[in-house]
């Protein structure tokens, strides 16, 4: 079905089947996997599908989304593989606030005692533990958490010497944020972005009474944005965005490297949401 999907619509739609999955489909993207490198001091951390990075400074570590509740004990397992006490993570950062990628945070910040920042849109959905979201209503739940401080497009994150910017591109969800940081690859430095999600999920209301005011302006402003960003390294909330597995099999060290999958990626998805917006104009005439 997936390999279906892709053809029809484009990478964009993948991640979103989950949350329409059985249980047995979704724990296919929850499997344990080894901790793999990115980039000099930036690593996998999370499960099969589900992503959580680490990334490390002078200062400490910054750790990127929490998976599935389940995916916790993972990531913290990976965090250990890797020669790291997890009590060495001072921040906390999100993609948005799904089940998926936000259902671990609460376990990973009472293990590691860190700060979690969070958009203000998608921190007000955290602290209600995915209750109350716009489309999914109440039916994907997880540990409430209130965020330590709340972020706005544009706000720098520092730790030690690494700098990472928030991006906000909602649409997915309301305070989706992509992450931007420079990493260095072979002794190149390499401006990396980490997609928050671009998928529009089957049943979104794109015109008419849309899912929430303003959603398919969000996407236009937030594909310009992804279009438009230096993308030298293309990495996402989910592997299957960006061909995960299959790069850090390749063993190169600039595996990562892949300014042409990422514009096409996004190239692909923006042709798969106008299509999407013109079929419900269409249909809405």
């Amino acid at each position: 079905m997936i390999r279906r999907t892709f053809g029809i619509l484009g990478a964009a739609v993948l991640g979103a089947a989950a949350f329409f999955m059985p249980a047995a489909a979704q724990e296919a993207g929850n499997q344990p996997v080894k901790p793999f490198q990115i980039a000099d001091g930036v690593w996998w951390v999370g499960a099969s599908d589900v992503a959580s990075y680490l990334i490390q400074s002078n200062k400490g570590l910054i750790l990127i989304d929490g998976g599935y509740e389940s995916t916790a004990p993972q990531i913290l397992n990976n965090i250990r593989r890797l020669g790291f006490d997890p009590k060495q993570v001072k921040i906390i950062l999100n993609s948005h606030a799904h089940l998926d990628h936000a259902g671990g945070i609460a376990a990973l910040k009472a293990a590691t005692g860190a700060k979690v920042l969070v958009s203000a849109e998608d921190g007000k959905l955290m602290a209600r533990g995915g209750k109350g979201d716009f489309f999914l209503g109440d039916r994907y739940a997880y540990p409430p958490l209130k965020p330590d401080g709340s972020l706005r497009d544009g706000q720098k994150v520092k730790l030690g010497e690494r700098t990472l910017t928030a991006r906000l591109t909602p649409g997915h969800t309301r305070g989706c944020t992509t992450w931007t940081l420079p990493v260095t690859i072979a002794g190149q430095v390499r401006q990396a972005m980490i997609l928050c999600s671009n998928s529009v999920l089957p049943g979104y209301r794109l015109t008419g009474q849309e899912s929430y005011p303003g959603i398919a302006a969000d996407y236009e402003k937030s594909y310009r944005f992804w279009r438009s960003a230096p993308c030298d390294v293309f990495l996402a909330s989910h592997a299957q965005f960006f061909r995960a597995a299959e790069k850090a099999k390749s063993g190169e060290a600039d595996a990562f490297v892949d300014p042409e999958g990422c514009k096409a990626f996004f190239e692909r998805g923006y042709a798969a949401f106008r299509a999407e917006l013109a079929k419900q104009q269409a249909a809405q005439r």
